[in-house]
């Protein structure tokens, strides 16, 4: 049962950076409304966090390194923008 609970946290953090991350990037959204708006976002926001990761450990050179906040939404501003530029 943690498991799945430490899944559902990983979605709703990763849908709140998701969120920030739509805010911040100006421009009309191609991302569709309802459900599957949601779940893209969520989606955005949790492999921001990873991508952030990515770019902390390449900065520190610290192999353990996880991304906070700012270098998720980061990552997830990055994602998005790639998003944007696919679709």
């Amino acid at each position: 049962m943690s498991n799945v609970s430490h899944i559902v946290g990983q979605l709703i953090v990763g849908l709140i950076i998701g969120v920030i991350a739509r805010l911040l990037v100006p421009g009309s959204e191609p991302i569709e409304s309802g459900p599957v708006g949601w779940l893209i976002t969520a989606l955005i926001g949790v492999l921001g966090a990873f991508v952030g990761s990515i770019i902390g450990r390449a900065i520190w050179k610290d192999e353990n390194y996880k991304a906070g906040w700012v270098l998720s939404v980061i990552g997830a501003v990055i994602l998005l923008l790639i998003y944007r530029w696919l679709f």
